[in-house]
């Protein structure tokens, strides 16, 4: 009996003993979203006709050089705050870019590519893996669908050749950044001020995300990746 006692005051000194330490950042998704729209904006101008093919570097470089860079950031500090759904759009989405970026720097502008099209069309279904996390704030999701059109539209128009698919690809790509821009806007007003300013459609938890105090913030947080013992 006395050794149990001993045992279970053990185990109550150790919990008393640890800490977890919580860090206040900013959300990493402007950061990542404006990427998309810059990335997107580029390639879509390509593929309408607006900017000439011969300027196909230019674009690609921006991706890789702004875009790349961007979505790597905030998929790390997506990771950093606990949002699986940054973290895991943004690596895909960043890689993705990066992927298309590359081998339009390296390849014939006018060559239409079987492998890449494959490729695509896979990142855009792997894109909206996230969405199962991002129900609860609707514009976030709608992005990602949008993001996971967009590269399959791409794919299509790889595969096929079809300069009507490339139309309807550069289309979405434009819709595409409309609303990643007004999305990066309106999470970040949300940052800067503490409270929505424009609507992203929050729901649930995702609503009260920003009006619960701390202690309903971190409850289960003993349950989280990186505290728990097992991932």
């Amino acid at each position: 009996m006395n050794e149990d006692r001993s045992n279970e005051k053990t185990r109550t000194d150790h919990h008393s003993m640890v800490r977890i330490m919580l860090r206040p950042m900013g959300s990493p998704l402007p950061l990542g979203f404006l990427g998309v729209a810059i990335a997107t904006t580029g390639f879509s101008a390509l593929q309408l006709g607006i900017i000439p093919e011969d300027e196909t570097v230019i674009v690609a470089m921006a991706a890789l050089i702004i875009t790349v860079p961007l979505m790597a950031l905030a998929s790390i500090f997506g990771i950093l705050a606990r949002d699986p759904v940054a973290s895991t759009s943004m690596g895909v989405l960043g890689c993705t870019w990066a992927l298309f970026g590359t081998v339009k720097l390296t390849v014939d502008p006018q060559t239409q590519s079987a492998a890449l099209g494959v490729l695509l069309i896979v990142a855009g279904i792997a894109v909206l893996v996230p969405i199962a996390g991002a129900t609860q704030k609707l514009v976030v999701a709608f992005v990602m669908v949008g993001s996971g059109l967009r590269f399959s539209l791409t794919g299509m128009a790889e595969l096929t050749g079809s300069s009507m698919m490339e139309t309807v690809s550069g289309v979405a790509g434009l819709v595409l950044a409309l609303l990643a821009l007004y999305t990066a806007l309106a999470l970040e007003l949300e940052d800067a001020r503490g409270h929505s300013v424009l609507p992203l459609l929050r729901r649930g938890d995702g609503r009260l995300a920003t009006r619960h105090d701390i202690g309903d913030q971190i409850t289960g947080l003993a349950r989280e990746t990186g505290v728990r013992a097992q991932l």
